[in-house]
């Protein structure tokens, strides 16, 4: 009995042995079962980095969660972009911005951070292969690019959001473009306060001459407006934008055109307008225009009344919401003394600007002569 008992419990052991063999590879493959819900949880995780935003055209666009590259190419992009704190996250700029330009104030306080950038197209031609060279994360396409959206994401294989700009001041259009960038580079805050903070200005200048009749407006005309070049005192524009912020009597309104145009000076001579503004870009024409035909202008009533103010230029590769804005209190302030009278125009510009691009750079402007002050022609 006792050698059948030590067979037997030999026998345990050898099955105990087996057993605890076994229970590793048992372990090992539970932790490779148990391994793949993990690796299903990473792939989830990387899905729901990307997001998904609807463009100015209605168009879904998939975005990293993050965006640290970005390109814009066509009118206005990267003006909003900067507007919006982006410009630092540019990895390539239009040539345009290559060179800094007061006419741009967001170029010229973003510049350092531009200057180095390789050229990623032309007045909204993108240059495709330069575009993927620079490797965006992202191309903002202005609609004034006249660029099919869908084509340039399938030539670079780069997300392509489409915004739509202004040509004005603040219309839909801006707002909305204000949004979209708040969304493609996670500055839903910074456009939400930059919104609230433009609607306000919007909702001032309404409220300071929106209610003043129409017989006790004066009435004015601008001059040496640009577009598609520089104009002389010829260049003006109906519902020129900043006059249309403070309801401005603009004589150009009573013409049948459209935007920006050539007006034949004796119209405007026989309207006489009480004010008349002078757009810095076109000053040099009519300063020389002035010299050869002095008897004019002097036959104006404003230029013998000393009536006669500049208008620091907005529209450069479009409109440049801080200097209109800046030349709608100017005007006002002019037009309308009692309505501004609590506003300090050189004060009121600086916060405009500090608001918009992040610094101040009218003292910059003024040192290079384009400030808001009377004009004396001829000088």
């Amino acid at each position: 009995m006792k050698k059948i008992l030590a067979i037997f419990l030999a026998f345990v052991c050898v099955l105990s042995l087996a057993a605890c063999g076994n229970k590793e590879p048992m372990e090992e493959k539970k932790n490779e079962d148990s391994s793949s819900p993990e690796i299903h949880q990473e792939s989830t995780e990387k899905n729901e980095e990307a997001r998904v935003i609807v463009d100015g055209s209605g168009r879904k666009v998939e975005l990293p969660e993050k965006i640290d590259g970005a390109v814009c190419v066509g009118v206005g992009a990267l003006r909003y972009a900067s507007y919006v704190g982006a410009a630092d996250r540019m990895v390539g700029v239009e040539d345009y911005e290559k060179e800094q330009s007061l006419s741009r104030l967001y170029n010229f306080v973003n510049y350092d951070s531009f200057k180095d950038l390789p050229a990623i197209g032309t007045n909204g031609e993108p240059f495709v292969e330069e575009i993927i060279k620079a490797k965006p994360q992202v191309i903002i396409l202005s609609a004034f690019a006249k660029q099919d959206p869908d084509d340039l994401a399938k030539k670079t294989n780069i997300p392509v959001v489409q915004v739509p700009g202004s040509d004005t001041t603040l219309d839909e259009k801006a707002y909305e473009t204000i949004r979209i960038l708040g969304q493609v580079f996670a500055q839903e805050k910074r456009a939400d306060e930059l919104t609230e903070y433009l609607k306000g200005i919007q909702k001032d200048l309404d409220q300071r001459t929106g209610a003043i009749p129409e017989e006790k407006k004066p009435s004015c005309y601008v001059g040496g407006v640009s577009f598609k070049g520089q104009h002389g005192f010829e260049g003006t524009e109906a519902k020129y934008g900043p006059f249309e912020l403070i309801h401005a009597k603009n004589l150009a309104n009573q013409s049948k055109e459209e935007g920006a145009f050539n007006i034949d000076v004796e119209q405007v001579l026989t309207w006489d307008p009480d004010f008349i503004f002078l757009d810095f870009n076109g000053k040099d024409l009519i300063t020389k225009n002035y010299e050869s035909q002095p008897d004019f202008y002097q036959a104006f009533t404003a230029v013998k009344e000393g009536r006669i103010f500049s208008q620091i230029s907005f529209r450069s590769y479009a409109s440049n919401l801080e200097t209109a804005l800046a030349d709608a209190y100017f005007g006002g302030k002019m037009m309308f003394p009692e309505e501004f009278k609590d506003i300090d125009v050189e004060e009121k510009t600086g916060e405009i600007f500090t608001q918009l691009l992040g610094s101040n750079p009218y003292p910059n402007l003024k040192e290079a002569g384009y400030e808001f002050r009377p004009i004396q022609l001829g000088k």
